[in-house]
């Protein structure tokens, strides 16, 4: 059986699905949805025998295509998801899974009634969730080799997307990213929040806060912290990152390294001394749309594929902390003219962190 699947927005994340359907022979891309003539022209070179179109609805009229994949902005997900339920297709999206927070409950509550009644499976990109490294780690806690887990410290600071880029619709870069890591400290805790203070800064005197650190306490007493921020060394010569998970316990401890290309884990156990060492997986796009095909092959959904709960959670809490640094003092430091030459050297690099095709700004 081929699953036959539509791609809707074909931007930065559009065509990293599409080159992953493309490798995976159980799915046949039939469809790339998306108005600009640029993102159009590069579909049909990409994929000759799929249809382009630049209206959606041909896609949900269309009772053939099985899976829609939602990589446009987040203020058209809600009506496409709602679409996506009428018509009775699968839905891989993107997150956040709406413009708001109320629209993402929303879409949850949809999708929680709907999707079981008609046999659909609706998942989520929060690839942190997939990441292998990450599930190395849960099974480490439930080895026992750290004890009882007692500190989570949570890191990602890269140089990244810059204020005004084009993804507005997701957010501060707190809730673009650090949702991730959020939602990364609820899994790896298996807890809820229960207390937090947050401190953020708003780098280049921007409108919003471009870093933010939040630290607090789980409700099973796990400590965390989490940092994220796209402000590490945006005019460096040389650009670098600063990513890594460390989980602390009553008897021993593990960490997490990565360097986009392979991903390291040093456990310090009570019985086991190790150094696991893969490839980082990136965007784990293959590894969702393989929990997706192996869901549909077999009528059960796969037992680690993120759910849209996973991501409104995420974004609900990601939210929190932000508003609660907002009720704090939160300095400006730097320039608006510094942010300008920030995006005139983004907009000349050829590799970078983060880099959005030049052809389509409107992106997630």
């Amino acid at each position: 059986m081929t699953i036959t699947v539509a791609v809707i927005g074909f931007g930065r994340m559009g065509r990293f699905y599409v080159k992953a359907f493309l490798a995976d022979s159980r799915y046949s891309v039939t469809y790339i949805c998306d108005p600009s003539p640029d993102s159009q022209a590069l579909a049909r070179t990409m994929v000759p025998d799929a249809q382009v179109v630049a209206n959606e609805d041909v896609i949900f009229a269309d009772p053939t295509v099985q899976v829609v994949t939602l990589c446009a902005l987040a203020d058209s997900r809600l009506s496409q998801i709602r679409k996506a339920m009428e018509t009775g297709k699968h839905v891989i999206t993107e997150k956040p899974i709406a413009d708001c927070i109320e629209h993402e409950w929303e879409v949850v509550d949809l999708v929680e009634k709907t999707a079981p009644e008609r046999g659909l499976f609706c998942t989520v990109n929060m690839y942190l969730l997939n990441s292998w490294y990450h599930h190395e780690m849960h099974r480490i806690i439930d080895s026992g080799e750290l004890g009882e887990l007692a500190i989570m410290r949570i890191c990602h600071m890269t140089p990244g997307l810059a204020p005004g880029e084009g993804h507005e619709a997701e957010g501060p870069s707190f809730h673009d990213c650090g949702m991730h890591y959020v939602s990364l400290a609820r899994f790896l805790s298996k807890s809820e929040y229960k207390t937090w203070h947050a401190q953020a800064l708003r780098m280049w005197s921007w409108k919003d806060p471009w870093w933010l650190q939040v630290h607090g306490t789980m409700q099973n007493g796990v400590v965390f912290d989490i940092t994220q921020g796209f402000v590490y060394g945006q005019l460096s010569k040389d650009q670098t990152h600063n990513s890594y998970v460390e989980l602390i316990g009553t008897q021993g401890f593990c960490r997490m390294t990565h360097d986009f290309k392979t991903a390291v884990i040093d456990l310090h156990g009570v019985n086991v001394t190790e150094r696991i060492e893969r490839p980082h997986g990136g965007k784990n796009i293959d590894v969702l749309i393989g929990q997706m095909a192996e869901s549909i092959l077999t009528g059960q959904r796969a037992p680690f594929m993120p759910r849209l709960r996973d991501s409104a959670m995420g974004s609900q809490w990601a939210w929190r902390f932000l508003d609660d640094a907002r009720s704090h003092e939160m300095p400006a430091i730097g320039t608006l003219d510094e942010l300008e030459r920030i995006r005139e050297r983004r907009r000349n690099l050829k590799d970078g962190y983060g880099l959005l095709p030049r052809n389509n700004k409107n992106i997630t």
